[in-house]
Order: C-alpha cells, then sequence, then structure tokens
C-alpha cells in the first residue's frame, strides 16, 4: 500500500508550483523544492529529476530568468525570478486552476442520483 498522503501531481502542475515559489522573490533550485514540500505540509515532495527539467523548461519559454551567486552557504547557486512573461502566464493558470477546482467542486458536491 502507498502513502495515502503523497500523489502524483496533474500534468504542468509543477510548473504552476514552481512559478508560484519563484514570485515570492529570487530563490535557487533547492530552496524551490523545500519551500514546495514546506507548504504542501510534506505532501508533495519533488524530485531533483523533476524539478530541474522543469526548471530548464521554464526558462526555455522565458518564464523564468536565472543568475548565478553565493547561496547561504557561501556556494554559487543558480537563482531564478519570475519574467513579466512568467508573471503573466502565472496569473492566467491561476485562474485557470481556480474556475477548475470550483467546477469539479461543484461536480463532487452534486448527488449521484441516476448514475
Amino acid at each position: 500500500m502507498g502513502d495515502e498522503s503523497r500523489f502524483e501531481l496533474p500534468q504542468g502542475t509543477l510548473d504552476l508550483l514552481i512559478m508560484r515559489v519563484v514570485a515570492l522573490g529570487p530563490i535557487h533550485g533547492y530552496a524551490i523544492a523545500q519551500r514546495i514540500q514546506q507548504i504542501s505540509r510534506d505532501a508533495l515532495q519533488v524530485q531533483q529529476g523533476s524539478l530541474y527539467p522543469a526548471l530548464h523548461r521554464l526558462e526555455y519559454k522565458k518564464f523564468l530568468a536565472s543568475h548565478w551567486k553565493p547561496s547561504e552557504t557561501g556556494r554559487e547557486a543558480k537563482f531564478y525570478e519570475l519574467t513579466a512573461r512568467g508573471r503573466t502566464h502565472l496569473k492566467s493558470e491561476t485562474e485557470n486552476w481556480a474556475r477548475l477546482i470550483g467546477i469539479v467542486g461543484l461536480i463532487f458536491e452534486g448527488t449521484l442520483e441516476g448514475v
């Protein structure tokens, strides 16, 4: 039996979560994964094998920009920031998710009579 508190994210959700965390201010990859885990109360653990390809994908789409600078450990790390294009995309996708959650909620709250 699997751990019921963990689940697979629907396609594209990780990108949105990353962008939401990066919107709070410049942050390096490892800290992004930590923040997602922390905010989700350990329900979501982003593996490096998923995180870094997502960061590269978001940079390629020009939703994120990056630069190297010393991290809190003093070692150089790549810090990511949301671009203006990324902010626009994040706003749009967040609105889409809110609508979808509302619609799915209506369906789940409805009765299953006749089914």
